[in-house]
Formats: structure tokens, C-alpha cells, sequence
């Protein structure tokens, strides 16, 4: 008489043991899922901000290396604490360019070319009165918590608000300076950008340039 092969199923705890080790092992893969998404998503936000913080420092440094000296500023570029002011010479013309930082949001604004001396002058005193929502006005960097900035003269970074580095001028020139009086251009410039928290990008970043400035 030959042997009877038995066939035997899964009892009802082996069943459950089962599931309850699919269930854990589920829960660990998507937690590891769960992880890559985020953190692909935060390199990806990152990469972004930092493509976007070197777009706004090429235009920095574009808006310097054309920096052009037209005789009527006593100062150029011009600092106050707040806003950079600086003219820039285009192909239509004469630019007026401001940058400057306003609710955390590092802005420029750059105006129409003009050719004539007292169209630029009225666009200097115009532009101590910018709200940061006029025609030409880009917000160019959020996340900017502050922002500094220093000239390179004699040898040494200072600030641009200092009162030295004043030699005489050969007639009136209108600007933030009194007449007679001009400030001796920076050989460079420095900005300090100090980021907020939440930004996509973390601590301060330097940027030096040299200033090749160009007059008439």
C-alpha cells in the first residue's frame, strides 16, 4: 500500500503573520519612497534658487562692467544705505539703473536710455522716490534678509557712505554730493547678501567686481 501524500494549507495565524511582515515591510518602502520624492524635491528647489541667485548677479555684474561716468553725479554709483544708484551706457542711450532691497526682496529697476543731460538728471531725483512697483521694476532675488555694500579704495574695503575720498571738481555737479565736490570713483565693489531662513539658500554671499567705469 503506497504512501498517501497529505496536502496541508496555511493556518490562520501563519495567514495573518504573513500580512502583518507585507504590512511592515509596505510601510518601510514607502517611507523610502516617501524620502527620495522629498529630498529630490528639495535639491530640486535649491538648484533653482541658485540658478536664479547667479542669473541676478550676472545682471549685477553686467549693469557694473558698463557703468559709465556722465560728469553730472557727484557720486557714481551712489550708495545711500538703502539703494544703489548707478548710470550705465547702452546702445539707445544713457540708463539709470537702482538697486535696491525692499520686503525681503532684492529689486532693480532700470529706466528708458535717454541722450540728454537734463532727461538723466530728472530721472536721478525721480528715483529717490521709487515705491518698487514702477514700469521697468523687477524683483529680481527673494529671500534677501540684508544686504551690504562696500568700495574698494586705497588699498582697503570701506563703506561707500564714508565722507573721505573727496577731491575737488572742476564745476557745479548736481547729485547727492554738494556742488563743487566730487567722490573718487571705487577701483571695486563688494555686496553681502545675507539670505533669510526659508529662502532655498542658507548664510551671506560675496560678490566682488572690479569697476572699469567709462566717462565722457
Amino acid at each position: 500500500m503506497g504512501a498517501r501524500r497529505l496536502s496541508r494549507g496555511f493556518t490562520l495565524i501563519e495567514v495573518l503573520v504573513t500580512i502583518t511582515i507585507l504590512a511592515v515591510l509596505a510601510g518601510m518602502a514607502w517611507q523610502g519612497i516617501d524620502a527620495i520624492v522629498r529630498s529630490k524635491a528639495v535639491s530640486e528647489e535649491r538648484l533653482d534658487a541658485v540658478l536664479r541667485l547667479n542669473t541676478v548677479l550676472a545682471q549685477w555684474d553686467a549693469d557694473l562692467s558698463t557703468l559709465h561716468d556722465t560728469g553730472l553725479i557727484a557720486e557714481m554709483p551712489a550708495f545711500d544705505g538703502a539703494s544703489l544708484r548707478l548710470t550705465r551706457r547702452t546702445d539707445a542711450g544713457v540708463q539709470l539703473v537702482v538697486w535696491s532691497l525692499r520686503d525681503g526682496t532684492w529689486q532693480r529697476w532700470a529706466s528708458q536710455p535717454v541722450v540728454r543731460q537734463g532727461d538723466l538728471l530728472e530721472l536721478w531725483l525721480r528715483s529717490y522716490q521709487l515705491l518698487g512697483n514702477e514700469v521697468g521694476t523687477v524683483r529680481a532675488l527673494p529671500g534677501v534678509q540684508e544686504w551690504q555694500v562696500y568700495y574698494w579704495r586705497n588699498n582697503a574695503w570701506s563703506n561707500p557712505q564714508s565722507t573721505g575720498d573727496v577731491q575737488e571738481a572742476a564745476g557745479p555737479r548736481p547729485g547727492p554730493r554738494s556742488a563743487g565736490s566730487k567722490v573718487r570713483l571705487p577701483e571695486g565693489i563688494r555686496i553681502v547678501l545675507t539670505m533669510a531662513p526659508g529662502s532655498g539658500l542658507n548664510g551671506t554671499y560675496t560678490r566682488d567686481l572690479v569697476l572699469r567705469t567709462r566717462s565722457e
